[in-house]
């Protein structure tokens, strides 16, 4: 920060200001020195206070700064134990917030706030505050304060600190000089302020002291700083061109409460009203992407995404996740993509991720070495960090290179991201709900062949999104009908529109415009569901009733046990759940989540299932295929080929199973042929079994 001469007057103002206001503060600070060395005050005390002095921080903070920490070091407690006393200021109003983008150059010197993501943050790094030099002639030593980021040194060994008045040679004494934390961080603008693709802007901040090591990428804050510029350089020459910074002042985070979102009084009680409505469920299916015909489950299901359940911090520091992950796997022209575009700028804190252009770093984070770090290893959040408590959007998930995808696991489920690079080990959080879209590789979804077969996706990856749906373009001529006349009408109202804003004519009237807009016009507005989801998430917090509970409890022991030869649920869909029934409740605001919220969550879950969870052979639910890839009754009848080829093996001299013995064999044991070659086909490609020669097999190992 800018060192200025002491002000006696000013000085004295702060200090009155001090002792008629803030004794008691002063004192809790100094019992805490020095692992607290900062006194925080709220900008409006100090307005209420003594006006003048408020107005002349926003005006001359470094002024006004400067000399308040002065007096700060002579008030009666800090002179008594020789305290060091920061003043830092919160809460500065609304008329000094300013964008990341709207910043300009009137703002410069002033006291502003800014607020969104911190994106890049540098090592702690000791930064010279009165340098101590030592002359080479006459060995005195010299002390230099230091106010800019280039080293000063002294022009001549200064008589009036001692030293013999000739011009010298100086050498910097790191032990007689004094030293203070420092680190840079990188604010970027909210992504839920940007509309319409904008490049999102950045500013960096310089942090002193205490206010260092308290920020991790990803983190949310409003920064209190003063703005200004430093000097840009082209080779050996200065630019007329500066960049803007700021030094931190006070750091407010954003953690919990979806500050960014405001809600009004009014809105509340109109959130209030509207979930008492009975239809609630069915009118915020009709606010999602209304414009997309039909998908009326999945549209639920992204309801119920969008409110969450609940997160857990269990007794012994397990944390329980209550994000919600959902796939949407299709055939093209479904409009995943439009549904994953709709609901990345509907939900508060989204971040939108195209899978194909995504790399592990992009996505989750990243140890980067570039100019901001000056050169040094700097740590980068990605998208699942930046839309932490929020929703990621992930398209073509499937298009994602295998190495990149790995990243993802530990992202979801434990819902932190671990970054192990150039000596920095970090863990950052990413607690958000992951939505993906993926495009079978065989251009159209199969019902009959296995989910990981048709999706470029591992099963363990699979296995972490809660909700999986397949969405299906098979002929229906009612369906047709229906759809086409939707996308019709929605594109007549649109030039309708169109050609009433942008002609004179009065061919057209606004009836025929709304009639034909009728159908796509959402029954609540982007911005009201974006408000009645942060008041949700930001006040219920559901329990379930204990006849919710036996519920679930029932409809997991029932199903596990109707099934000998197959696995339909694991702990994991139990957990789903459970998730899904917070969420229903919290949609109507109660923080109760009863009967009729377990039955939802069971319906959607029974979709899901019907469509990609089925042994088409058994015809009965099974979660292997999703979490392993091969149902039980596959898993079964590989066991018994394996069995069936070793004890060939053994009974031939030449140590191998021919493919038609082994068929005999497993036909006898009731496998039909077809089946048999299947299996074989796929323990050769999984490296289980191998033909020594053409037509004969041996197992792995043998």
């Amino acid at each position: 920060m800018v060192r200025l001469v002491k002000d006696e007057s000013l000085t004295a103002e702060w200090q009155d200001f001090f002792e008629d206001n803030c004794k008691a503060e002063i004192e809790t600070v100094a019992t805490a020195y020095p692992e607290t060395r900062s006194l925080l005050l709220d900008y409006w005390d100090i307005d209420k206070a003594d006006p003048k002095l408020a107005e002349m921080l926003l005006r001359q903070p470094f002024k006004a700064l400067f000399n308040a920490e002065e007096a700060l070091k002579i008030i009666e407690v800090a002179a008594e134990q020789k305290l060091q006393l920061h003043f830092r200021v919160k809460n500065i109003p609304e008329s000094q917030r300013v964008l990341i983008r709207k910043i300009r150059a009137n703002r410069l010197g002033t006291f502003i706030a800014v607020e969104g993501l911190v994106k890049k943050i540098t090592e702690v790094r000791p930064k010279l505050q009165v340098a101590a030099f030592q002359c080479q002639k006459c060995g005195a030593v010299i002390r230099i304060e230091q106010d800019e980021d280039i080293l000063k040194e002294p022009s001549e060994c200064y008589e009036d600190q001692g030293g013999c008045g000739r011009v010298s040679s100086f050498k910097l004494s790191t032990t007689l000089s004094s030293f203070i934390d420092s680190q840079k961080i990188e604010i970027q603008e909210n992504p839920e302020g940007l509309r319409g693709g904008a490049q999102p802007e950045r500013i960096s901040v310089h942090l002193e002291d205490d206010l260092v090591g308290g920020v991790a990428p990803g983190d949310r804050v409003i920064v209190n700083g003063i703005l200004h510029s430093t000097a840009r350089h082209r080779g050996t020459f200065r630019l007329t061109s500066f960049d803007k910074t700021m030094d931190a002042v006070s750091i407010e985070s954003q953690e919990y409460a979806f500050e960014e979102v405001e809600v009004s009084k009014e809105d509340e009680k109109k959130i209030v009203k509207i979930s008492k409505d009975p239809e609630i469920y069915e009118k915020m299916r009709q606010s999602i992407a209304p414009t997309i015909y039909g998908l009326d489950v999945e549209k639920d299901a992204l309801v119920l995404q969008l409110f969450g359940g609940i997160a857990k911090e269990m007794p012994d520091g397990t944390r329980t996740r209550g994000d919600i992950h959902a796939l949407l796997v299709g055939d093209p022209g479904t409009a995943k993509s439009q549904m994953l575009s709709y609901m990345s700028k509907l939900a508060p804190r989204s971040v939108y991720a195209s899978g194909k252009a995504s790399s592990a770093a992009g996505l989750t984070a990243a140890a980067v070495r570039d100019e901001f770090g000056e050169g040094q290893w700097t740590l980068e959040a990605g998208a699942l960090v930046l839309a932490d408590k929020g929703l990621a959007c992930i398209d073509e998930i499937d298009k994602m290179e295998e190495t990149d995808r790995s990243s993802l696991h530990q992202a979801m489920e434990q819902q932190e991201i671990s970054v192990a690079k150039a000596g920095i080990n970090a863990t950052l959080k990413s607690r958000c709900a992951v939505l993906a879209a993926a495009n079978p590789k065989l251009g159209r979804f199969d019902e009959f062949i296995p989910m990981h077969e048709q999706i470029n996706m591992p099963p363990a990856l699979l296995s972490r999104f809660d909700l999986i749906f397949s969405i299906l373009d098979k002929p229906n001529r009612k369906t047709d009908t229906d759809l086409a006349s939707h996308i019709l009408q929605s594109h007549k109202g649109g030039e309708i529109h169109e050609h009433m804003k942008k002609t004179s004519d009065n061919m057209y009237s606004k009836s025929q415009e709304s009639t034909f807009l009728k159908h796509v016009l959402p029954v609540f507005e982007p911005e009201f569901l974006r408000k009645y989801v942060a008041y949700a998430k930001r006040n219920v917090f559901p329990v379930m009733t204990d006849d919710a509970l036996e519920i679930l409890q029932n409809y997991y022991v029932d199903f596990r046990s109707s099934s000998k030869d197959s696995v339909p649920f694991t702990p994991r869909q139990l957990e789903a759940f459970v998730r899904l029934a917070e969420s229903s409740a919290r949609i109507r605001l109660s923080q109760e989540a009863n009967v009729e919220d377990a039955k939802r969550a069971i319906s959607i879950i029974d979709q899901y299932l019907r469509r990609v969870g089925t042994d088409r052979e058994t015809g009965k639910f099974d979660i292997d295929i999703i979490a392993t890839g091969i149902s039980h009754s596959q898993h079964e009848r590989m066991r018994v080929i394996l069995d069936i080829i070793q004890r060939l093996c053994q009974e031939s001299t030449e140590d191998s199973a021919s493919r038609s013995d082994i068929i005999n064999e497993a036909e006898i044991q009731g496998i039909e042929s077809r089946k048999v070659e299947e299996v074989l086909d796929r323990l050769n490609r999984n490296g289980q079994i191998y033909e020594p020669s053409h037509g004969k097999y041996r197992l792995a190992g043998q």
